[in-house]
Formats: C-alpha cells, structure tokens, sequence
C-alpha cells in the first residue's frame, strides 16, 4: 500500500479556531486520504515576538465580537455543543501543551487534546492549573499525576520550546496552522479543506 502524505496540524489549546479544527480534522484527513501529525505548541512567544502582549481578539475588541460570534455560528454548523467562553480568555495553556508534548509518542495525544478542546470551549473549564489537566488525563483512564510529573522534566520542557522554535523557523505565526511535507504553509480552522487538498497532491494549475 502507497504511504499516503502528511500534514502537520499545529494547534493551541487557548486557540478557539484550533478547537474547530480539531473537533474535525481527523474525518476529513481519512476522506483526503491524508495522515495527521499532531502538533501541539504555545502561541505566546511568537505572539510577543510581533510586540502582542495579549489575543489579538482582545487587543482589537470588534474583532473578538465578531470572533465569537463567528465561533458560535461554526460550532452550530459543525454540530457541535454551544460554545461557553473560558475566563479568562485566553486561558494559560502551559501545563495542557507540556502534557500534549510529552504525548506525542502516546497513542493518547488526540483524545487527550480533544478532551482539553472541550474543556474548554464545551463546558468553560479552567485548563489552566495542572490539577485540571490531571482531571483530563484521568477522565481517559490515564494516570495524570504520573503524566504529569513526566512532562515537567526538563527534557519535556526544552522540547516543547524546540517546537516553538521550530515553529516560528517554518513560518508560523498563529494557530491553527498547517503544514504539508513541501512545506506550503494554511493558516486558520477555514483553510483546512484548502491544506488536505494540497497535501494530497491536488494542487490549482500554477501552483506547483
């Protein structure tokens, strides 16, 4: 059997569009005929890299209307339950996306970062404090103290903070995000048909 292409989903879990997108990618990579690889980073630094001290969606007010507003319209669409906004917003993501890194070599990394998703942006829980996140993992039959021990070593810390790097070496700038192997970057939830379709080698003519 051929192998079938790659595309990198690079997401944060304080991203409400990451949400969307991972509430429904995976569907629509097996109808592309597309292998994900889930990659969980933080957002902040490359933010703060641009001079954003915060969400653009709170620094510009009329944009996080709309974005919320948009979100609950998607949400609808998707089928998916009401929206229920997080407070803060946006919430710290540090402890969800170290556990997420550590599971990257688990089979538990994409029920784990769904689970944290709807969290969030289902119910409005905090993803916060790291006795949250170890509710999370333990609600998937996981041991979340454990886990979580593990992802605090500084090995776990210094590859999450490769993945930033890498992140921002490969262009990213915010999230979702999505890469294919020839390295042509999509960026946002709406983009993501756009990104299967060039990963699976159907690209518009001209562009090669």
């Amino acid at each position: 059997m051929a192998r079938r292409p790659t595309l990198e989903f690079w997401y944060e879990f304080a991203s409400t569009y990451s949400y969307l997108a991972a509430m429904r990618i995976e569907a629509l990579a097996e109808d592309a005929g597309v292998e994900i690889r889930w990659r969980p980073f933080l957002l902040g630094p490359i933010f703060a890299a641009q001079g954003w001290t915060n969400s653009p969606f709170n620094l510009y007010p009329a944009k996080g209307r709309n974005m919320w507003r948009d979100l609950d319209r998607e949400a609808a669409r998707l089928g998916l339950p009401p929206v229920t906004r997080p407070n803060p917003f946006p919430q710290n993501s540090l402890s969800a996306t170290r556990a997420a890194t550590y599971g990257i070599d688990h089979d538990w990394l994409v029920p784990f970062s769904k689970a944290v998703f709807e969290a969030s942006f289902s119910r409005g829980e905090s993803i916060a404090e790291p006795a949250a996140v170890a509710r999370i993992l333990d609600g998937l039959g996981l041991d979340g103290t454990a886990i979580l021990r593990a992802a605090s070593a500084e090995t776990n810390k210094g590859r999450l903070k490769v993945a930033g790097e890498e992140a921002r070496s490969r262009g990213i700038y915010g999230a979702p995000s999505f890469l294919a192997e020839d390295g042509e970057l999509f960026w946002g939830n709406d983009r993501l048909e756009q990104a299967l379709t060039w990963a699976a080698g159907d690209r518009p003519a001209g562009l090669r």
